[in-house]
């Protein structure tokens, strides 16, 4: 609130600026990053706060946009908290570099009493206050973004042949679960200058869908590959011998390969329309005869649709035909198009796409009014709805101006007239958003 004073105007009349704006909360989508690992050491973050309105008709300035970097594959929700619901239900997802996603957006800036200045109200002696922006916890998860992921049974060999395929070198061992997390590498072919990505995906177990192991975790990965190499080991009576009867390892071949399938349909079915390529691997354990054999019996059991081959880490037989395959099989296309400023693009051909802007619908509470009225007592009522709450943290109550304004909205909205049908009448308790204050319908401001 200001008035202009200076020498030889005597009716300055009021000249105070409006306040700037929140700034708003964006993610971006950077391919630099791999990971969502910078979010441990910080979990709370603020955008710039608007600057005050000042006198001259000064406005403050809008506050700074705060810009969050995320990896391609993050996907943000909103999670509802006791006593903010201001994110909770929206999802974003960014895929693609330079996607934006605006979570959270700043309120907006409080008037100047120069706005309320009219004809019968030349010195308004009161202004508005700013509103608080949007706040909340939002949720990051990252799936990872690979062309090709390999699926199988812990201890199956993946580890050891995407070491072949690509540069990567994962930990190897014998024992089952020696990946913890997923491993990328680079499947390069030189000629055609092409690149894939392979992920190694870690050991899944029987009930992994509904959670068993770290199960959710590692088939959220394998929801946007194009190409799923099914690691089979060939002989696991061969591979662990000492350990037969181990459920996480069972001496059947066609058990496993069943056992993987089930959970990756069962997880989401969209992965059982995913193309295949199945893997038999630690070829090496066994007669060439045998390998003949169990390549034949596999062609025979999936499908001309499925491609079998026979390969082994430890000899490098079949890896080159493997990677040769899934270069010619992998569609080269990219996951999503140059232009990020619109709609965010689904990995998933064919997918819905999820928009970046918000979707308003009726909140239809019976009679489609943005409050409601309770008689509490004897002249006492309280009014309820979140317009009317950020109506009245607007203005200083206290100030006789203000609050002769205020009364004034609350008769356009339609509060009185709904107070007054349940029977109130001037000089009467009036309760919003826990604060009370009298209101006197016959005054007009």
């Amino acid at each position: 609130m200001s008035f202009r004073r200076e020498a030889k105007v005597p009716r300055g009349g009021p000249d105070g600026g409006d306040g700037g704006r929140g700034g708003e909360v964006v993610l971006v989508c950077d391919e630099s990053l791999r990971d969502l690992h910078g979010f441990r050491r910080k979990s709370q973050y603020h955008a710039g706060r608007g600057g005050h309105g000042e006198g001259s008709l000064k406005h403050g300035a809008d506050g700074e946009t705060l810009t969050i970097r995320v990896p391609p594959g993050t996907e943000a929700s909103g999670e509802a908290e006791e006593g903010s619901d201001d994110l909770a239900g929206r999802r974003w997802e960014l895929l693609a570099h330079g996607q934006r996603a605006t979570i959270a957006r700043g309120g907006p800036g409080g008037r100047g009493n120069k706005r309320f200045a009219t004809p019968t109200r030349q010195a308004p002696r009161f202004a508005e206050r700013g509103l608080p922006g949007e706040e909340g916890w939002v949720e990051l998860r990252l799936r990872l973004l690979a062309d090709v992921g390999l699926v199988g049974m812990p201890n199956a060999g993946k580890s050891s042949l995407l070491s072949r395929l690509t540069r990567a070198a994962p930990k190897i061992a014998s024992y089952p679960f020696t990946t913890l997390s997923p491993v990328l590498g680079v499947l390069e072919d030189e000629l055609e200058r092409r690149q894939l990505v392979v992920a190694d995906i870690p050991g899944l177990i029987e009930g992994a869908s509904e959670g068993a192991g770290l199960g959710h975790d590692f088939l959220a990965h394998v929801e946007r590959t194009r190409l799923l190499v099914h690691v089979l080991d060939v002989a696991p009576e061969y591979s662990d011998p000492t350990h037969p009867q181990d459920p996480t390892h069972p001496a059947d071949a066609a058990a496993n390969h069943a056992a993987i399938e089930h959970e990756l349909a069962a997880h989401d079915e969209r992965l059982a329309r995913t193309a295949r390529v199945v893997a038999l691997s630690k070829v090496d354990l066994l007669t060439p005869e045998r390998v003949r054999d169990a390549v034949l019996e596999w062609e025979r059991r999936l499908g001309p649709d499925v491609p079998v081959i026979a390969t082994s880490s430890a000899t490098g037989a079949g890896v080159r035909e493997l990677g040769e395959l899934l270069l010619r099989t992998v569609p080269d296309a990219t996951l999503a198009p140059a232009d990020h400023t619109g709609v965010l693009t689904s990995a998933r051909a064919g997918e819905e796409g999820l928009a970046e802007h918000m979707v308003f619908r009726p909140g239809g509470r019976g009679s489609g009014r943005g409050f409601e009225v309770q008689r509490l007592g004897e002249g006492s009522y309280a009014v309820s709805g979140r317009g009317v709450q950020r109506l009245l943290s607007r203005y200083d109550i206290d100030n006789e101006d203000a609050l002769a304004y205020l009364e004034e909205r609350l008769r356009k909205i339609g509060v009185l007239e709904a107070l007054e049908r349940e029977g109130f009448v001037a000089g009467d308790e009036v309760r919003i958003a826990g604060v009370a204050f009298e209101l006197d319908p016959g005054v007009s401001a």
